[in-house]
């Protein structure tokens, strides 16, 4: 394992020398390759052990790919075999649609962050649904994540039908959900994190959960998604909606519309959301808070610009339960993974 992570380092210098968007897409395609040529499928079973019951689920370890990376589903096992206690993909919304023109993904690498207005660029929930189907994941006792969110033409008085499409396709396939209204990159989505439009949504969720829960025979945790730029007053009414419709978790953080930790820096006014290293000390704050007013049982997932197993260790002590890793593994590489899984563990 420890040989071909190493060998990152040098995949990067040529990486970083393309398109950003090109480069993940370049890196999706080898690392497919490389799974379907059985190089990578040991690379799990080396992985620190550090069981973790999480939303009533079993990890095998408490650190997890963010969502964004495989957007369609497409490279799930794949990726399951790099050693994550569980995955995310999406977000997927109910009908194909292209995201925002090109370029739309863009470095800075003196702050070890990136700036992304992709816009839920997907190919739509059936090829989605499909392709999570096809994956063996689950069946090997992986833990899937699918994360929901609504079509950029979608009027945002009606974003909670996207949901609902969303949640109904999804359903049956996952071990999670994940209702995303934080993403900045698609017009007015935040604003469904205001207390009424937050409150419609998870209780239309809710009520739909309960018909789905009847229908397949199974509850499906359902999380949150939040950004990092809410304050107190948005973060109250945050949680007192999770916990008034029942939602099993949140997760904090999406990327940033704030600029401060990168002004100055090549690309830093780049319109877009903010991921990496500066969001580190954002989402710390927003977890928390979190944990504060949601007391010390509510499942939070901590992500946003873990960087290092230090990182990760802060999200844990900050009151998060399990962490999730996107950013970091652009700059460190999946190396980045058994760093965090073993500086967790060494604490517990």
């Amino acid at each position: 394992m420890n040989t071909l992570f190493q060998t990152y380092g040098l995949a990067k210098k040529f990486l970083f020398a393309m398109d950003p968007e090109a480069a993940h897409e370049a890196t999706m395609r080898m690392l497919q390759k490389a799974h379907d040529c059985k190089l990578t499928r040991g690379l799990a079973h080396d992985m620190p052990s550090a069981p973790t019951l999480f939303m009533g689920l079993a990890l095998k370890n408490p650190v997890g790919l963010a969502a964004g990376l495989d957007k369609d589903g497409a490279h799930i096992d794949a990726l399951g075999n790099l050693g994550f206690g569980f995955i995310e993909v999406g977000t997927v919304t109910p009908r194909a649609q292209p995201g925002n023109p090109k370029p739309r993904m863009f470095r800075l690498p003196q702050a070890q962050a990136l700036i992304n207005r992709m816009g839920f660029n997907n190919h739509g929930l059936e090829t989605f649904i499909d392709n999570v189907k096809r994956s063996h994941y689950r069946q090997a006792g992986g833990i899937l994540g699918l994360n929901i969110g609504k079509n950029a033409d979608t009027p945002i008085e009606r974003a909670v039908d996207d949901y609902l499409i969303g949640l109904a396709g999804v359903y049956p396939h996952a071990d999670y959900v994940t209702v995303n209204i934080s993403s900045p990159n698609t017009k007015n989505l935040r604003d469904l994190q205001s207390a009424d439009a937050l409150d419609q949504l998870l209780g239309a969720i809710a009520q739909k959960r309960t018909e789905l829960a009847q229908t397949h025979g199974k509850h499906v945790p359902i999380a949150l998604k939040i950004a990092p730029d809410v304050d107190a007053e948005q973060i109250a009414a945050i949680t007192d909606a999770l916990t008034r419709h029942q939602m099993d978790g949140v997760i904090a953080t999406n990327t940033t519309i704030t600029r401060d930790q990168v002004q100055g820096l090549p690309n830093a006014q780049e319109a877009g959301g903010l991921s990496g290293a500066p969001v580190h000390e954002l989402s710390l704050k927003v977890i928390r808070q979190l944990r504060q007013r949601l007391g010390p049982s509510y499942p939070i997932i901590g992500v946003g610009g873990i960087m290092s197993g230090r990182q990760a260790k802060e999200k844990m002590d900050a009151g998060a339960n399990v962490v999730q890793l996107y950013t970091g593994l652009i700059y460190r590489g999946p190396a980045l993974i058994a760093e965090c899984v073993k500086a967790i563990e060494q604490t517990r």
